[in-house]
């Protein structure tokens, strides 16, 4: 079992795998949840420019391996992951974006930091909010990660925006904000703690001070006379946790190139030797800062496990139901492949009937045919105008010849009803093909719900092509029947109705000219009288034939279209499938690339925290 010695080991291991993966804020897994990245506690160096930030960071990894110069120097954020190797061992770097290169020369470490901020944000005095991420293994580090931000600054210069000193604010509000991150306020001892930079801003962030660590530098260059015991001792600004006096490497000595180690040595000497700070001397320096900051990091980390732990749990259940989601990989043989394409089409075959049954919204669109359309279309045919006496005299006469009729113009009402049947036909077509659009929308949108599909374009595509192509057989179906319907119409009237005709004179005589039709005279024959008799019967007629078609093309296209695609949409589909070959299977299973670079990084991602989650169990966290 780990002991508590391996804890940051462990956490510095989680948060280069979290980088590796994206997983360092705003990553794809688990959106509803702080990233594993946030969750883990680290250290971020914050301090105005020129305040020493640079130093006491080489002072603590012991190597001469940042950017130097006036004005703003460090315009990334550099992510420093310090891991202690065994004693002997080799000193070396290693850049995230430069994976297998090995850094022994920590001058080219140096060049690398300047030649990869300059390549986001070019050769200006511009800002960049994305990290450069840099590992150093040494026998002479403590397990720690910093993250060293740009400093703080009061004013833009020259090549810089105005908006610059808020951007640079905000830049490192948003990794000090974290209530997991330990703040390491960097001040010059030569200047007033009342103007630090570093201090203002952690006072906004952590009012209590539970987070900061005070650290002053430059207490070498102070006025002679003076000293900094107010603020090492807590009386001039009182922290949590004891500030921390730096004496850092002076220009004659960078120029020099003189050794970390001898810096020091150099460092110890002075405040061992200073009247003022003798008595502090244990707790002064950049080696005891780096114990204390590990020391305070492991503690966080122990506060902080449950609900790293919590986290992680939560994360794994999303991310194992986003690969439930995703899918699994597909199987190379020929029968997993059409077993899996059939289970699709099953899936999609479902959600489709759901839409017509009323599961789903939508299959309401074709009552709504029948109901709105079929309707409204019926009643739009032009009949007044087919049946005004002009017409109707003109049918009638073409259709006596040379001969009058003799009682009634038999010949005549067969003309008018065969050619008002015509009419019927257009509703009749746009009924079928308003339920055929219809049936097309829902194949199109159950493949779109249909999410095991969402990973496989192909499929999609051949299996919205069969749909189509099915749907048109039916369509034409439909049409046929439906239009045969209106044909034996025509081809054979009601005869019981045009019987009724002579009865009901009978009943009624003639004092009612409205309630019956009495066999005109041959003074009235040929009168407009008569003509619109004949126009009423036909109408009479007509209506009566609109009513039993108002119902009976419902029927036909339910029977012919829906009906049939709920029953065999998929037929000629399947028979077409069962046929295909393993390589032509897999053709229709060719995923969508995006979705399979998805799946491996929500794969990568869910290893991660899984190998965290084991590691963290591993861990004794009681001494």
């Amino acid at each position: 079992m780990a002991t508590m010695d391996n804890v940051i080991v462990l956490v510095n291991r989680i948060q280069r795998a979290c980088t590796v993966l994206g997983d360092h804020g705003g990553g794809d897994g688990a959106a509803s949840l702080p990233t594993l990245w946030e969750a883990l506690p680290s250290v971020a160096v914050v301090g105005g420019q020129s305040s020493g930030k640079s130093s006491v960071l080489e002072s603590i990894v012991g190597r001469d391996f940042l950017p130097r110069g006036s004005g703003i120097v460090t315009r990334r954020p550099l992510v420093l992951q310090l891991h202690k190797t065994q004693d002997g061992a080799q000193e070396y770097a290693e850049f995230l974006h430069l994976p297998k290169r090995r850094f022994t020369d920590f001058s080219l470490v140096r060049k690398e930091i300047e030649d990869e901020t300059d390549r986001l944000t070019g050769k200006t005095k511009q800002i960049s909010p994305v990290p450069i991420h840099l590992s150093i293994y040494s026998p002479h580090v403590v397990n720690l990660t910093l993250i060293d931000l740009p400093g703080l600054t009061k004013v833009a210069i020259e090549g810089q925006p105005e908006s610059i000193v808020q951007d640079i604010e905000n830049m490192v509000r948003s990794y000090v904000d974290k209530p997991n991150c330990i703040i390491l306020a960097i001040s010059p001892a030569n200047q007033d703690i009342a103007t630090s930079d570093a201090i203002k801003l952690a006072r906004d962030v952590d009012p209590t001070g539970e987070r900061t660590f005070g650290v002053l530098t430059k207490l070498d260059l102070m006025d002679k006379g003076t000293n900094a015991l107010d603020v090492l001792e807590g009386r001039a600004y009182r922290l949590q946790h004891p500030w921390v006096g730096i004496v850092n490497r002076s220009q004659a000595d960078i120029n020099r190139n003189v050794d970390m180690i001898i810096a020091r040595r150099k460092e110890q000497e002075f405040f061992a030797s200073s009247p003022d700070y003798s008595h502090l001397a244990s707790r002064m320096g950049s080696e005891y800062l780096a114990k204390l900051l590990s020391q305070q990091l492991e503690a966080v980390i122990r506060a902080r496990i449950p609900s790293i732990t919590s986290l992680i749990n939560k994360t794994i259940d999303e991310l194992e139901s986003e690969m439930d989601h995703l899918g699994r990989p597909i199987a190379s043989d020929a029968g997993a492949q059409l077993y899996l394409i059939l289970e699709l089409c099953r899936a999609f075959d479902k959600i489709f009937k759901e839409h017509l049954d009323g599961g789903r919204p939508g299959g309401d669109r074709i009552y709504g045919v029948f109901d709105n359309q079929l309707p409204s279309a019926l009643r739009k045919l032009p009949f007044d105008r087919h049946l005004s006496v002009q017409n109707v005299k003109r049918v009638v006469s073409q259709a006596d010849g040379y001969q009058p009729h003799l009682i009634a113009p038999e010949q005549g009402y067969r003309r008018l009803i065969e050619s008002s049947l015509n009419y019927f036909k257009g509703p009749a077509e746009a009924s079928v093909d308003a339920v055929h659009f219809v049936l097309k929308e829902l194949v199109r949108i159950s493949i779109g719900e249909t999410q095991e599909l969402k990973r496989f374009p192909t499929l999609q595509a051949e299996l919205a092509a069969a749909c189509y192509e099915a749907l048109e057989r039916f369509r034409e179906d439909g049409r046929k029947t439906t239009l045969r319907l209106v044909d034996m119409e025509a081809a054979y009237l009601t005869v019981e109705f045009f019987r009724k005709l002579p009865q009901e004179i009978e009943k009624t005589g003639t004092g009612n000219p409205r309630a019956a039709n009495p066999p005109p005279s041959s003074d009235d024959r040929y009168t407009d009288a008569h003509f619109r008799r004949i126009a009423s019967n036909v109408s009479s007629y007509i209506g009566m034939v609109s009513e039993t078609l108002k119902n009976t093309i419902p029927k036909s296209v339910v029977h012919c279209q829906v009906r049939e695609a709920k029953r065999s949409l998929l037929n000629h589909f399947y028979t077409q499938v069962g046929r295909k070959d393993a390589k032509q299977l897999a053709v229709l299973l060719d995923e969508d690339p995006a979705l399979m670079e998805r799946r491996l990084q929500c794969f990568k991602r869910l290893e991660l925290y899984k190998s965290a989650r084991d590691e963290i169990d591993a861990v004794a966290w009681t001494r």
